[in-house]
């Protein structure tokens, strides 16, 4: 913020640093000139550092503009930043710029923002998201799978938090993570596990090898996008990627 307070000049300064100006009397005021230029300097980067908000991880739209007290609130803060975002105001990624008046940030940010996603394992997709049967107790399908044969190295899509690691019935051993924005991304069935929970991964870090642990007829990677860590809050993982700039 711009400081309120009187700057002084030093008494060692000397009368040549400063311009004669005849004011309207005829008298002459010495006007200050050295240093002018970077006190506005550093109050306009100042003022710059407090109208913008760089993304951590954990963070959403609406603990930013909560934190930050943005008049108008999350969708305020969406509104100004959409170039930034994308069309979904629930993705955000660390090192992402917002701005906190309104006006647009740069849109460097929002590259960053999908650069950092990659595919969870090298293979083809088998059985697709939605697809319906009696052999899901939920009725469909709730992830994509991924042909691969046992062994294959498994990799985070994204980068992320370990919130669980671990046998869960039907899935066998899996995996799931935390992104920074909200989303949480599992990895089911496989034959042993690299990470644990509360660990911190990054994209295209290996978490573990693919297998046939669970309720399985062969070997694959069920994988899944959630908003929330347990079942049944699915939304459609390849979607979900191709948004987050992976070609699958």
């Amino acid at each position: 913020m711009p400081a309120k307070g009187k700057h002084r000049r030093p008494k060692s300064q000397r009368v040549t640093r400063a311009a004669a100006v005849a004011s309207a009397g005829g008298a002459a005021l010495a006007l200050p000139l050295i240093g002018a230029t970077g006190a506005h300097a550093a109050t306009d980067s100042a003022a710059t550092d407090a109208k913008t908000y760089t993304v951590k991880a954990g963070d959403t739209l609406s603990k930013i503009a909560e934190a930050q007290h943005v008049d108008g609130g999350w969708k305020k803060l969406y509104d100004g930043n959409k170039d930034v975002v994308g069309a979904d105001a629930g993705v955000i990624k660390p090192g992402m710029k917002l701005a906190l008046d309104g006006a647009a940030a740069t849109t460097t940010a929002s590259t960053a923002s999908t650069a950092d996603y990659v595919k969870p394992v090298d293979g083809s997709i088998g059985t697709p998201y939605h697809s319906n049967g009696s052999m899901w107790s939920s009725g469909y399908h709730t992830g994509t799978d991924f042909v691969v044969p046992t062994g294959t190295a498994i990799k985070a899509v994204g980068a992320g938090t370990v919130v669980s690691a671990g046998m869960d019935g039907a899935y066998g051993n899996e995996v799931v993570i935390q992104h920074a924005d909200g989303r949480y991304s599992q990895y089911a069935h496989m034959s042993s596990l690299g990470v644990s929970a509360g660990q911190t991964v990054t994209a295209g870090q290996q978490i573990g090898l693919s297998g046939a642990t669970g309720n399985v007829t062969g070997p694959h990677l069920h994988f899944e996008i959630r908003t929330s860590p347990s079942y049944g809050s699915d939304v459609d993982p390849l979607a979900y990627l191709r948004e987050h700039g992976v070609s699958i």
